[in-house]
């Protein structure tokens, strides 16, 4: 076998292998994965923390170091627009678990609206979560 042949075989079998590490992620999809409650009811006080997890549906593992952005929380009000309150990020103790300070003065339904960014994708994953401030 000539020198030209070894290194096109050689050529070949790296792009082989850089394909296969690569094909999981390539085309995996913003619809693989969902966001959920760790503890969807919580007490109704002007410094609640609560929790989620954004999920990657094919295994039910829960994602760590993804990048969460756009966070919303509303509360749906029947015939008038939604009433809005503050919601900062705070620092995750839990790997996959991402925490966020609110007011929930108002007990009563919820929902955080949110977006994240998965290292490896190309797309924006974004979903809502219902959580239920009691007083």
């Amino acid at each position: 076998m000539g020198d030209t042949l070894r290194r096109r075989l050689a050529i070949f079998a790296a792009a082989c292998a850089v394909l296969a590490a690569t094909a999981g992620s390539a085309f995996a999809d913003p619809k693989d994965y969902r966001f959920e409650a760790v503890q969807p009811h919580v007490k109704a006080a002007a410094d609640t923390v609560v929790s989620v997890r954004l999920i990657h549906i094919p295994d039910n593992k829960p994602v760590a170091d993804a990048v969460i952005f756009s966070a919303k929380m509303e509360m749906p009000m029947a015939g008038m627009a939604p009433m809005v309150t503050k919601v900062a990020a705070q620092k995750s103790t839990k790997a996959g678990e991402y925490p966020f300070q609110t007011d929930f003065s108002a007990g009563g339904d919820w929902t955080l609206t949110l977006s994240a960014k998965v290292q490896g994708e190309t797309g924006v994953v974004s979903g809502s979560v219902p959580f239920m401030a009691m007083k």
